[in-house]
């Protein structure tokens, strides 16, 4: 078994030698590097291979079990015997399955991206990259300052937004 997978690997090299030096490399001419595959490690395919039977994990034992400890760690969430966090706290809450999660637009982002005596709706941000078109709606937020005056129409804000929005001779429209 030895002398064939020495034989195959050097026939990857000598392939990948005469590949390079004579046509173009190619989906259909692709060869690891030399020395850079493994062969996986076949389990439990008997006694001669060297790891049959138990698999090189010995007898009996709790590392001999199926999802625990070894490379992959052990169970998730298992403490050992002792009762589990997500057990011992308490059920608390729901989840409103009708709660609306806005898209922010900063009045910062405004002030950049809208020209003054634009008019700011939903399509206009979506054009200017503000807000995505699946992803609900949009609010305007006091973040930032504005100097030019826009109209606002059809869009959420908070009340220092509309404060500043007013203040910079702009208006607000439901």
């Amino acid at each position: 078994m030895k002398n064939a997978e020495r034989a195959e690997k050097e026939s990857a090299a000598e392939n990948a030698e005469v590949i390079s030096t004579s046509e173009k490399l190619g989906l259909h001419n692709l060869v690891p590097a030399p020395g850079s595959h493994r062969n996986r490690k076949r389990l439990g395919r008997g006694p001669g291979s060297g790891t049959g039977k138990t698999s090189g994990k010995g007898h009996k034992g709790i590392k001999a079990r199926a999802g625990h400890h070894g490379p992959g760690g052990g169970k998730p969430h298992f403490e050992g015997g002792q009762m589990p966090l997500t057990r011992r706290l308490p059920k608390r809450g729901f989840t409103n399955i009708f709660r609306v999660e806005h898209q922010v637009v900063r009045l910062s982002d405004l002030e950049q991206r809208m020209p003054a005596g634009t008019e700011v709706t939903r399509e206009s941000l979506l054009e200017a990259g503000l807000i995505k078109a699946r992803k609900g709606p949009a609010k305007v937020l006091a973040n930032g300052d504005l100097s030019r005056a826009v109209t606002v129409r059809g869009i959420r804000m908070s009340a220092g937004a509309r404060e500043k929005i007013e203040a910079a001779g702009g208006r607000v429209e439901e």
